[in-house]
């Protein structure tokens, strides 16, 4: 994923992390080849839910959609609504692409590769829901430049999402969950904490599925599962 560079919380830098696992099987490789062109995220010009799915409707977008379990979740739910993923892993996509053909949803559109790219494309206040689960925890201080959840990628979170727009972020890494919570104490003024007591983050809200990356840790690593939900504040 991409990160802000030091001392510039706004500038959009290299894109970090694996990006090619396993050898796609025989059915994912013709998905790519032939699925995603079809709804791939067009290289130019502004993103929005006109120029992806020729009218207007609801927009959502998902930072690095990992398998894309809860993207096609969210999608199957609300059919009436347009849904972008952005993920630079190549077997992640082509999960997704299963997803899209089995299931038929055709409101979802997808980015291979760098979401902070797409986002600064999309219109300011276009986006009902963006969502950030279980990023790339780069636990090490020197790396936490290399976290989405800095400055930079908050504050355009921030731009892009309507006044009433929502923010979702679930991490089961403690080091990570204390960094955003420190970053999200710094945009007080722009997002209210949908929170009403413990219960609010630690148990999963309703619309939000469990993905295959969530179940793991939680099964086999025995690691906790924290959700929070942020509302984007009116404009001053």
């Amino acid at each position: 994923m991409t990160a802000n560079k030091e001392g510039d919380p706004t500038t959009l830098q290299r894109l970090y992390g694996r990006s090619v696992g396993k050898p796609l099987r025989g059915y994912q490789q013709d998905l790519y080849e032939s699925l995603l062109p079809q709804i791939a995220v067009p290289d130019e010009g502004p993103v929005t839910s006109d120029s992806l799915f020729g009218h207007h409707r609801p927009l959502h977008f998902e930072i690095g959609f990992g398998g894309g379990e809860h993207l096609a979740y969210r999608a199957d739910m609300l059919p009436d609504h347009g849904f972008i993923g952005a993920e630079p892993y190549l077997n992640g996509v082509a999960s997704l692409l299963g997803h899209v053909e089995e299931q038929h949803l055709p409101n979802i559109r997808i980015e291979h590769g760098d979401a902070l790219k797409v986002l600064d494309r999309i219109p300011d206040g276009a986006l009902s829901f963006v969502y950030l689960l279980h990023p790339d925890p780069w636990p090490k201080a020197r790396h936490a430049k290399r976290r989405m959840m800095n400055d930079g990628p908050v504050a355009m979170i921030a731009d892009k999402l309507k006044p009433g727009g929502e923010f979702r972020f679930g991490t089961d890494h403690p080091v990570y969950l204390r960094h955003a919570l420190m970053v999200m104490r710094r945009f007080t003024d722009r997002f209210e904490w949908l929170a009403e007591d413990r219960s609010s983050f630690e148990q999963r809200p309703g619309g939000w599925c469990e993905t295959r990356y969530e179940k793991k840790a939680r099964e086999q690593m025995g690691h906790e599962v924290w959700y929070f939900r942020y509302r984007r504040r009116p404009a001053d």
